[in-house]
């Protein structure tokens, strides 16, 4: 039950959430997201004066409820949309004030708000918005999704949601037997869930693979598209000279005859392909006959087996499939500008009804592979352990390093539609996550196996005369309190790290971090490696005045053998020029493990927690101990954007 105490501190604090300026927001809405975490309500287990009163000083400031309605603090957000849905009798009265202040103008003035909120702008001026707007998500299940995207994802969701309110369609372009899979396919609907991203609709191009057959028989009808058997080096050679094919004039019965033999899947079909008679010599090299249907029979499609014998290309079935659909604006990266001409012509073409197209900047990052052909190799060649490597870009990837999802939603929205290509530095992107993992990362520690100094603790602080081990409940974090306690073992006997026990002098005065400070009486050393040290207590000293605020284990407690892993760029250079070799390009060693011993609690923890080590950085949980069995745990460091 809450306390009125409890209440009163949160009227208090809801005077936080008033300020227009995000830089002020910040802090305490995100203390707000971290609190409710694993709460329904602000306080107690029902609706109180403290949910209201919050929500109210929210839904008020315009800066502050622009930034909630994009879900990038999920437990906010979540919150948020309980309090307005579950209790309508609590929110409707100001609901019914804020809608009758709202003339156009005031809409408009909100909605360019909001895109200010994300540090981009969103207002691009789609073409007639005010007839609908439906985008679409059209990824090829032949992996797993990457960074790049999940902008893509972002932005379409963006845009058809929150944008105009209109309808995102998630379609799989599965039209290539020879690279795709089922298991790829769950991966992407997992991954776009995980990312706050729920699709009006889906479907798959293979869904409409007659009425594609049909379309392409109607254009070799028509004379719009014929059938070559040009060896697809030499075809590729006239595409770029601008020379015709020789079959580029056959009449429309040969080239439906040669297509029928395609469909049956005969050798005589698998010499041929089908093209669309656009141009021969076209300065835009997408018009110059693109190829439009191939054949490939020995592969079973993995939803519609061995039915078809023939499968159109992406350049064929985007624009077609995005007219029978009824998407309106098709919003893809500028790799696919010079294909927008294309696009238009095949619906021109085909007299099928309007699509927009739209283009925004791919993400790009130094040292990064973002070609799925790329990425695909270093799985298939064991360079990388799989899809979900650390070191991948990919969705899983980043999270298994240890990025949260609202950090990805938050960093890639603020790259926002723009068009101009830039190499994106990772230290922004670890940067904005650190944001989010703080408020919840408990502070533990940990000393490494292989260089750790022994050091004997004397002096007044020593609870127990015979110097054994008594234990203390700490705070896991002393900011974020309400993450709880933890028990930290105190002792005779202790243990540092090597780097910390060479730095010391003679009769230096150091902090002992959750203890106090302490002189150092004593250096043992072999050459220049420290074998022990001699501590002696000094409560009463001022830790502002000690220059080395150091980590330490008791000796004498449950430790937990943990395994520290970090990584580094799975390539050496910023960009791959188009003639390098990725083989020549490869970091010779990306994995960098360290054996540490570390507090007992650490015992506890379970995969996909985070966690700070004191003084060595943010950390995710990869495998939980197995003490009784002596397993180690397994922890990935997480970048945080510093050098």
């Amino acid at each position: 039950m809450a306390t009125e105490a409890q209440i009163a501190e949160w009227r208090a604090r809801a005077e936080a959430f008033k300020p227009l300026n995000f830089k002020q927001l910040e802090g305490p809405m995100q203390e707000l997201d971290a609190h409710l975490t694993l709460r329904s309500h602000i306080v107690g287990s029902d609706l109180t004066e403290a949910d209201i009163i919050v929500w109210q000083a929210l839904r008020e400031n315009r800066v502050a409820h622009a930034h909630i309605k994009q879900g990038i603090m999920v437990n906010l957000s979540r919150w948020f949309r309980y309090v307005e849905e579950a209790h309508p009798s609590t929110v409707l009265p100001l609901r019914e004030k804020k809608t009758k202040e709202k003339d156009e103008g005031k809409k408009k003035a909100k909605e360019t708000k909001e895109d200010e909120d994300t540090n981009a702008n969103y207002d691009i001026g789609l073409q007639e918005p005010e007839k609908g707007v439906v985008t679409r998500f059209p990824p090829e299940p032949s992996g797993y999704l990457h960074i790049g995207h999940a902008k893509a994802a972002l932005l379409n969701d963006y845009f058809a949601h929150k944008k105009y309110k209109g309808t995102l369609l998630l379609r799989f372009d599965d039209t290539n037997p020879l690279k795709e899979k089922q298991e790829f396919q769950d991966a992407i609907v997992e991954d776009l869930r995980l990312m706050g991203i729920t699709p009006d609709k889906v479907s798959h191009t293979s869904d409409y693979f007659q009425e594609l057959y049909d379309l392409c028989v109607q254009m070799l009808q028509e004379g719009t598209a014929y059938a070559d058997d040009t060896p697809q080096e030499k075809m590729r050679e006239q595409r770029m000279d601008g020379i015709a094919s020789y079959r580029r004039d056959a009449p429309p019965e040969d080239n439906l005859a040669r297509f029928e033999e395609m469909n049956k899947g005969t050798p005589e079909g698998t010499r041929w392909f089908v093209r669309a008679k656009i141009s021969v010599d076209d300065t835009n090299k997408a018009l110059r006959d693109p190829v439009i249907y191939r054949c490939s029979p020995d592969q079973p499609h993995h939803r519609t087996g061995s039915t078809w014998k023939v499968y159109p290309t992406y350049d064929f079935c985007c624009p077609l499939v995005d007219a029978i659909e009824g998407v309106t604006h098709a919003l893809r990266t500028t790799e696919y500008r010079d294909r927008d001409a294309q696009y238009q012509w095949m619906l021109k073409a085909l007299r099928l009804r309007n699509v927009y197209n739209w283009d925004f900047a791919r993400l790009n990052f130094v040292r990064t592979l973002l070609s799925k052909r790329k990425l695909t190799k270093l799985v298939d060649t064991g360079r990388v352990w799989g899809w979900d490597d650390p070191r991948m870009p990919t969705v899983r990837g980043v999270r298994r390093r240890g990025c949260t999802i609202p950090a990805l939603q938050e960093f890639i929205l603020k790259q926002g539609p723009s068009k101009n290509i830039v190499n994106l530095q990772w230290d922004t992107f670890w940067a904005t996550n650190k944001k989010y993992i703080d408020p919840v990362a408990a502070r533990y520690t940990a000393v490494a196996k292989d260089a750790m100094v022994r050091c004997s603790v004397r002096g007044e602080g020593l609870k127990n005369a015979d110097g054994s081990p008594w234990s203390e409940q700490k705070d896991k974090h002393a900011k974020y309190t309400d993450l709880g306690k933890k028990t930290v073992v105190f002792g005779a006997e202790i243990l540092v790290d090597q780097v910390d026990a060479a730095s010391f002098a003679q009769d230096e005065e150091i902090t002992l971090m959750n203890w106090g400070n302490a002189f150092v009486r004593g250096i043992t050393k072999s050459g220049d490696t420290v074998e022990c040290l001699d501590l002696e207590l000094n409560l009463a000293g001022d830790f502002k005045k000690t220059k080395k605020k150091i980590t330490w284990l008791a000796a004498k407690q449950g430790l937990v053998l943990v395994e520290l892993v970090d990584f580094d760029f799975l390539i050496t250079k910023d960009k791959l020029d188009d003639n390098d070799v990725l083989e020549d390009c490869l970091t010779p060693q990306t994995e960098f493990r360290t054996a540490c011993v570390a507090d007992e609690n650490v015992a506890a923890l379970r995969v996909d927690d985070i966690i700070q080590f004191d003084r060595k950085g943010y950390f995710r949980c990869d495998r939980a101990a197995d003490v009784d069995n002596g397993v180690a745990s397994v922890f990935f460091q997480i970048p945080t954007g510093k050098k």
